[in-house]
């Protein structure tokens, strides 16, 4: 299996996410530059944490029109798994594939620590290798992570079972402590904790790397099915 990073002016994560990938999966592994205008040839994408483009005007806003996003949204169309992380969760909301908008956290400060998730959907193909209800902890790093969507989007969210976290405390402010959502087919996945460094007990946890070993058993056996 193949993952491509993308990288925007202003990410910081993206040595994270590869190293996530490279020891955690011993899969091979990309960073692909915002200016490229095609990620056909990845089975995953992978959009980091950061400030891309410094987060002026809005989180995300500016890197919603790099020129690599258009593939990113054809890949995304076509079923192809896309995560994005932190400001690759508010990229993903710019860009229209996932619903809701991102405010700052209700306290109006930057919370940077563990925090304890609760996976609310283990059906998914980033979330197979949880239980569901299971109990988990992975770092924030946020300012701008105060999840928000209207009541009919909400509604929406809940019938096609498209939260897939929950912070166990409310931290910012998200609309019933969402922390990361799907979208209507599954394969998009925007969450403001990050995985990536909770990918070895080194970390303080390892409970990120189940996420990423999901991604690849499920394309395991989509591949084995469809080959």
């Amino acid at each position: 299996m193949k993952f491509a990073v993308i990288v925007f002016p202003g990410s910081n994560c993206d040595d994270d996410m590869v190293y996530a990938v490279q020891e955690g999966l011993q899969e091979e592994v990309d960073k692909v530059w915002y200016t490229e205008e095609s990620v056909a040839d990845y089975d995953a994408i992978l959009l980091p944490g950061g400030f891309s483009y410094g987060d002026y005007l809005r989180s995300g806003a500016i890197a919603r029109f790099a020129p690599v996003m258009e593939s990113v949204i054809e890949e995304a169309q076509k079923g192809k798994p896309v995560l994005g992380v932190c400001n690759g969760f508010q990229v993903l909301l710019e860009a229209g594939l996932l619903p809701g908008a991102m405010q700052r956290n209700k306290d109006l400060k930057f919370i940077c620590r563990p925090v304890e998730l609760k996976v609310d959907n283990n059906e998914t193909g980033f979330t197979k290798s949880y239980e569901k209800g299971e109990s988990i902890i992975v770092p924030v790093a946020h300012g701008e992570g105060n999840y928000y969507c209207d009541n009919k989007t909400l509604q929406h969210l809940k019938e096609n079972n498209q939260i897939v976290f929950t912070y166990q405390d409310d931290i910012n402010g998200s609309v019933e402590g969402i922390a990361g959502i799907v979208n209507e087919k599954g394969n998009v996945l925007g969450m403001m904790p990050h995985p990536e460094r909770a990918t070895t007990s080194l970390l303080g946890s390892s409970d990120g790397l189940k996420l990423f070993q999901s991604i690849l058993n499920h394309w395991r056996e989509s591949h084995v099915l469809t080959s």
